[in-house]
């Protein structure tokens, strides 16, 4: 039996869980957040700050922490999603993370330069919150969209995302400038954003689907996590083309998110630029993210998606490249305020678009199967070790080198590896066609 796609209401009721929490996304990680964090904790000259007896560089710590988190809940992944593929409760889930990260988002109201410990275990609970939930969340997709749909359901789901964003990006903005106190302004706008993340994934849990009911199970939930695991990628091994998609998807993500993750800090401790700016960039960046989210699912429908997200890897390497000689340009005492804006939007075409297209070429790529959360388990394990291991070297590479370009610049090769296993999954594909 052909699989129909859900009703509308259905479709943006999930999309509207993008709405609730991309502001975390935005606003947390960043815009906002950054810069308060860069604010705080540069009290000296080496903008170095003492945390668990040992002396990091202020940007660095920022990496190291986001490392951690998404370490910490990509472990627990296998076993959180064995439990709601075999027990039924996936929507328990995605609602508990949602809460850990809301909370997350408003503890961060009471981080001041003397709090640095709760700031840093707030921002923590909040990232941990917001990839928990994003497993299950993706994991609806291949449940509610028919194939042919799924790169347009996935995309709109990153628009609403964008949109959403954007508004609670401009409230914030409206706070700072209307508020004599900008660091009460700030902090504000934090627990505004674990409200709107709570407020409006309500209406996303009151329309999404119930997992089937199923036995209570009784096992060991660790054991039977890592072998849900294995069996996933049992099967993997035997669909070369997902296999070669998924090493590929691997390396690039380890730049793309990599480049969302340090982009203000790079726009204001590199180049210096001042705060309403780095904010007013950030909006711009999400506005075309809207448009490329969207065109890219156009492209894919005319050259299949392989071709288009091979064409998107060389545009970010190219933006890596011109990213590093504007940050040369500055330490150079350039002004290259506008070269920043353009990468600014360069960034903006590609972010949304990858994003969205890889989560959809997942989606048809993978067989059929009632555990769509294992399945997404492992895309998510995929990305988020990616994200660990391309942020912390991030941060470790600028420690010892003491330039945040040379951080740039070893983003070239994520990209790179993953262009050439991308490379191998369309070839691969081709030669089934012709089998076939």
């Amino acid at each position: 039996m052909t699989q129909q796609t859900a009703s509308k209401k259905v479709i943006n009721g999930w999309a509207m869980y993008d709405w609730a929490n991309s502001v975390y996304n935005l606003v947390i990680t960043t815009t906002f957040f950054p810069i308060y964090f860069l604010a705080v904790t540069s009290n000296r000259a080496d903008h170095k700050v003492n945390f668990l007896g040992r002396e990091f560089v202020n940007s660095s710590l920022y990496d190291y922490v986001l490392a951690v988190a998404y370490l910490l809940i990509a472990l627990l992944y296998p076993i959180l999603t064995s439990i709601a593929d075999t027990r039924g409760n996936k929507k328990n889930f995605m609602r508990f993370f949602c809460y850990m990260g809301a909370l997350g988002c408003s503890a961060l109201f009471f981080f001041k330069a003397d709090t640095l410990g709760l700031g840093v275990f707030a921002f923590m609970l909040a990232a941990m919150g917001y990839v928990g939930s994003l497993v299950f969340y993706n994991a609806y997709l291949p449940e509610i969209a028919a194939p042919q749909d799924r790169d347009r359901v996935s995309a709109r789901g990153y628009s609403f995302g964008y949109i959403g964003s954007v508004i609670m990006q401009i409230v914030g903005f409206a706070l700072i400038l209307i508020m004599s106190d900008q660091g009460l302004a700030t902090r504000l706008t934090f627990l505004l954003v674990g409200i709107w993340w709570f407020l409006f994934a309500q209406i996303s849990f009151s329309r999404l689907p119930e997992s089937d009911s199923k036995p209570e199970k009784k096992g060991n939930v660790i054991k039977e996590g890592f072998g849900e695991i294995r069996k996933v990628y049992a099967e993997i091994k035997k669909m070369p083309v997902l296999k070669r998609f998924l090493r590929g998807f691997f390396f690039y993500s380890m730049g793309v998110q990599t480049v969302m993750l340090a982009a203000t800090i790079f726009g204001s401790k590199l180049l210096k630029l001042p705060d309403t700016n780095l904010i007013i960039t950030v909006v711009i960046i999400q506005v075309v993210a809207i448009l490329g989210a969207w065109g890219m699912s156009r492209l894919s429908a005319m050259f299949g998606n392989l071709k288009v997200l091979l064409a998107v890897i060389i545009f970010w390497i190219a933006i890596c490249v011109l990213a590093y000689y504007t940050a040369v340009l500055a330490e150079g005492g350039f002004n290259a305020e506008y070269l920043f804006y353009g990468l600014a939007v360069l960034v903006g075409l590609v972010m949304g678009g990858i994003q969205a297209l890889s989560r959809s070429t997942y989606a048809k790529l993978m067989p059929p199967t009632k555990d769509t959360a294992s399945f997404f388990s492992y895309y998510d394990f995929t990305e988020k070790l990616a994200i660990v291991i391309g942020i912390f070297t991030f941060g470790r590479i600028e420690e010892v080198t003491g330039s945040m370009k040379n951080s740039v610049l070893s983003l070239i090769v994520f990209f790179a590896i993953g262009f050439f296993w991308l490379y191998a999954a369309l070839h691969k594909e081709k030669q089934n066609h012709l089998a076939s």
